[in-house]
């Protein structure tokens, strides 16, 4: 059996190539019907072609982590229903990503008839240019080629948005060139009329006012739209994709009734259920360090970050209708990475290792990102620091319950033993503060970065895991710590640093 033109597999072109489609497609419509195509609507072919990713065992999107017992089977639901839908959930939880990756089950090629500006099937012209071209040429009709990309157009709903934006307008240029009102050809069409054959997704919906709402209930009802009077119906052929936070139904805006009714379903996103789901994410979304500095992130690192987000979600004190974005976790992820490069090449060393003196920043830099609920003002950065110490410690107590720390302690029964650490304390100062200038590492070290998953040879790990250490055995009460950024002269000043951890 023949590929049909137009079917997914029939060009290897896909988002964000070039857009000339292949030289063998079809030009009249003589030729388009003799290669067996047929004509069928948007939700026919989003069907279909779902159907095939799935017997094929694929998933309908590659890139979103956590969703695929949830939110993904409902959204396959949705489809194989032939429904117009939204996707409610709070920021941050991939809602624009899954509208966006809807446009690959579309066909990577769908003719039109050629200069038709609202991408007329040759079997339902919309335009009187499209009916002019067929009656006039009939089955030379010349046909045009577009791909999957030009069948998808997004607008973010603000206060601003007109109807003229999204349903048409009378073009007064086209009526100063002499034509009469009542000609079609004066309406210059919005977004989705131009979207026929194809998808529209309304990013905010609530945000958008409700005068403007009602100019979407046809659409999604009758499938027609009307511009200023005139008598023009055009049978669109679009599916409508909306997102939303539920958090903008009682705080910036509403969607109205009718409106709601005529989704025909509602998909409802979350955070990431797992850790591992959240560092997966960071992963894969986080941008890399600096070309010019090599980095390594110890994985027990990113988890502590991803806890720290758990922590504040589970917050009683942090508003979690606002939510608490996976972006504040790729950003600590980022911000944590940047203070490791910072130390790396201010004390040349050649890889930039996160440790635990990295994540402290985070606290300021969340107060700025997180809407807060306590009524005693000023405790921000309370809230936060006690959440990032209870992420450390369960990250502690997941990896490192069984391991001997004895060895650690018993460094501390010397008299005034102490070890200074900081954001701009190397590898090898902390190193040398408790092993010496020996090179080989404690028994109890190695255990540790074996339970770590960390490379027992490296420098920049050993210290990552060492402070993680030091820190856990504070946050058991077992070590003292203060920190004071004029601290310095430490063992005969040797090493600068801001935090000292004592027996």
């Amino acid at each position: 059996m023949t590929t049909p033109p137009g079917s997914p597999s029939a060009s290897t072109a896909g988002p964000g190539t070039a857009q000339a489609p292949p030289d063998d497609l079809p030009s009249t419509l003589r030729e388009l019907r003799a290669s067996g195509w047929s004509d069928r609507t948007v939700r026919e072919e989003l069907r279909a072609n779902l159907i095939a990713r799935l017997r094929a065992g694929d998933p309908l999107v590659a890139d979103v982590v956590g969703f695929e017992h949830s939110v993904l089977p409902d959204l396959e639901r949705s489809l194989l229903a032939g429904h117009d839908l939204i996707l409610l959930g709070e920021r941050g939880q991939a809602k624009t990503r899954i509208v966006r990756r809807l446009v690959e089950l579309l066909d990577e090629w769908a003719p039109i008839v050629a200069g038709c500006e609202l991408h007329s099937s040759p079997d339902r012209p919309l335009t009187p240019h499209a009916r002019a071209q067929l009656a006039e040429h009939g089955d030379d009709t010349p046909i045009a080629w577009i791909h999957r990309d030009q069948r998808f157009n997004e607008k973010l709903a603000t206060p601003d948005t007109a109807v003229a934006d999204l349903v048409g307008d009378v073009d007064p240029i086209k009526v100063a060139e002499g034509r009469h009102l009542s000609d079609e050809g004066t309406i210059h069409w919005g977004l989705l009329p131009r979207s026929n054959r194809g998808l529209f997704a309304m990013n905010e919906l609530p945000d958008l006012p409700e005068r403007i709402q009602v100019s979407l209930l046809n659409v999604l009802e009758e499938r027609d739209v009307q511009v200023r009077g005139y008598p023009v119906r055009l049978d669109l052929d679009v599916v409508l994709v909306a997102t939303a936070n539920p958090d903008d139904y009682t705080n910036r805006g509403r969607i109205i009734s009718p409106l709601k009714d005529r989704f025909g379903s509602q998909v409802r996103t979350h955070y990431p259920h797992t850790i591992a789901d959240e560092v997966a994410i960071v992963r894969q979304e986080a941008t890399p360090g600096p070309a010019e500095v090599a980095v390594a992130v110890p994985d027990f690192m990113d988890e502590v970050v991803a806890r720290l987000t758990h922590q504040l979600r589970a917050n009683d004190e942090i508003n979690q209708r606002s939510g608490v974005s996976v972006r504040f976790t790729i950003g600590g992820h980022e911000t944590m990475v940047a203070g490791a490069v910072r130390r790396a090449v201010r004390l040349g060393e050649s890889t930039a290792v996160p440790r635990i003196a990295d994540l402290w920043p985070l606290v300021s830099s969340a107060q700025g990102r997180i809407e807060f609920d306590t009524l005693d003002e000023g405790r921000e950065e309370d809230i936060v620091t006690m959440a990032l110490r209870r992420a450390i410690l369960e990250t502690w107590r997941e990896h490192l319950a069984g391991v001997d720390v004895g060895w650690l302690l018993d460094r501390f029964d010397v008299e005034d033993f102490a070890v200074v650490t900081g954001s701009l304390v190397g590898a090898r100062d902390l190193l040398d503060q408790v092993v010496g200038d020996d090179t080989s590492r404690p028994d109890g070290l190695v255990d540790a970065m074996t339970a770590l998953g960390v490379a027992a040879e490296d420098p920049g790990a050993a210290a990552s895991v060492l402070e993680l250490l030091l820190e856990g055995l504070h946050l058991g009460r077992r070590l003292s710590k203060d920190v004071d950024a004029g601290l310095g002269d430490w063992l005969g000043g040797d090493v600068d640093g801001d935090t000292v951890f004592t027996a």
